[in-house]
Parts: C-alpha cells; sequence; structure tokens
C-alpha cells in the first residue's frame, strides 16, 4: 500500500455525536463551501493542515479500538469535506476493515461529480465505507447557494449516487431560524428523502452558535449574527414533517 498523505485538521478520540457509539472522528482540512452557519471555518482552507499518512491517523484510532468494539462505535471522518481526499480516505479505511474498525464518512457531497476518475475511485471507497452521514443543507437550489455559496445539485445527485450503490446513509439536517426552518422547504426536503431507499436514519441538528467564537478568532464577520438557537415547537415541528420517528 502506497503511502497517500492527506492534510488533518485534528482528531477527537471521543466523539459521541458523528456515527454509531464512541467514534474517533478525525477532522480533515479543506473544503470547498462556505456555509453561514459553519461551525468549522478553520477547515475550509485547501492545502494546509497536518500532513499525516494514513497508517499514522490508524494506527492512533486503533488505540480506542476497544471503547469502540463496546460501544459498536468505530472511526469517521469529517471536515472540512473528507471527499476531496478521496485517496487517503482509500487507504485510511482499508486498514480499518481489516481490522474490523465500522468506518463512516461525514459529507455534504459538496464536491461530487460523475467524472469517471472520481467515481471510479469513490466505487472503491465505498467497498469499505459502512456509513455515510450526508448533510443536506437546504433543499431549496436558490437557498442554498445564498447559504453556502455552492449549488446543491451536486449534492443531490451523490444522495442519488449512494442510493444507487444501496449504501447506507444517515441524512442530517442542521435547523436554522428563519434560514432552514421554512416548512415548505421542509416538506421539499421529505419528498426527496423518501425517494432514497437506503436511508437508514433522519436526524434534525438544532443550530447553534458555539462555533462563532472561531470565526472571530479568524477575523471573519459571523454572518448569522442575532439569530438564536430554534425553539422547541420549530423543532417538533421539522421532525413531524421529516418523519424522523420513523427512521430513529
Amino acid at each position: 500500500m502506497s503511502e497517500v498523505i492527506g492534510r488533518v485538521h485534528s482528531v477527537e478520540t471521543m466523539g459521541t455525536v458523528d456515527g454509531p457509539g464512541i467514534r474517533f472522528i478525525v477532522f480533515m482540512q479543506g473544503c470547498l463551501l462556505r456555509c453561514q452557519f459553519c461551525h468549522n471555518p478553520d477547515t475550509w482552507k485547501i492545502g494546509i493542515g497536518e500532513e499525516r499518512t494514513a497508517q499514522d491517523v490508524f494506527e492512533e484510532a486503533y488505540k480506542y479500538k476497544a471503547f469502540m468494539d463496546a460501544s459498536g462505535g468505530g472511526i469517521t471522518v469529517s471536515g472540512g469535506e473528507p471527499l476531496l481526499q478521496v485517496d487517503f480516505l482509500i487507504e485510511l479505511f482499508t486498514l480499518c476493515k481489516k481490522a474490523g474498525i465500522h468506518t463512516t464518512i461525514d459529507s455534504c457531497g459538496g464536491c461530487f461529480t460523475r467524472d469517471p476518475e472520481f467515481i471510479e475511485k469513490l466505487d472503491r471507497l465505498m467497498e469499505v465505507t459502512d456509513l455515510i452521514l450526508l448533510d443536506i443543507k437546504q433543499i431549496n437550489p436558490e437557498k442554498h447557494l445564498k447559504l453556502t455559496t455552492r449549488p446543491n445539485a451536486p449534492i443531490l445527485d451523490f444522495a442519488q449516487y449512494l442510493a444507487d450503490k444501496e449504501q447506507p446513509i444517515w441524512i442530517r439536517h442542521v435547523l436554522i431560524p428563519t434560514k432552514t426552518d421554512d416548512p415548505e422547504d421542509l416538506t421539499k426536503l421529505h419528498e426527496f428523502i423518501t425517494q432514497l431507499p437506503n436511508v437508514e436514519r433522519v436526524e434534525v441538528l438544532p443550530y447553534h452558535t458555539m462555533g462563532v467564537y472561531k470565526w472571530e478568532s479568524l477575523g471573519i464577520r459571523y454572518p448569522l449574527e442575532g439569530i438564536e438557537a430554534p425553539e422547541d415547537d420549530v423543532v417538533k415541528m421539522a421532525n413531524t414533517i421529516l418523519e424522523t420517528q420513523k427512521y430513529n
């Protein structure tokens, strides 16, 4: 196996919200989207980050295998956007699967393309991937573009690719007052989700401001200033429309 170098932002050793069980989280550096609500804007820039080999990251993760096994957990690669570094993920997950470690990717699929070379690599990656956490930020194309600076067509196409591959996915939607909580948009998102036979779970993630300090430390104006977490009744409404109880 070659030594592909990955650019890693950071790791978390005992993650509990990015997939089943206790998980070793690898945050990759680099992202194409510029989401107004991003809590990791320090992962945006491409071409920086700590250079690490898949073997190096695997060996660090393996130290926590007992906790993973006991909880039904594993390793999750997040970001940034992990699919920008597919070669690294293939090597890392190949090592994990040989060791019996559950593998998950947390992605919005914003860099997805039907380019044959990318698809060939993605097919190989899916062979060693157990679960995809698919973030759908906004189903409305115009609102998505304003919210993230990028179109949502590649993301929705990625969802269709995963459905065709019968790849298990969890759909995640961040609920932001005035941005992603319109009942009409949620209804269209629900209609889209119901067409995907591979969805195992749907999660509504209430917006929070815990990452604002990162924007401030980077000297970037936070675009959602003044927007607070959604009220409980709005969260309940979103869960009802998306029928999250049907999956969870």
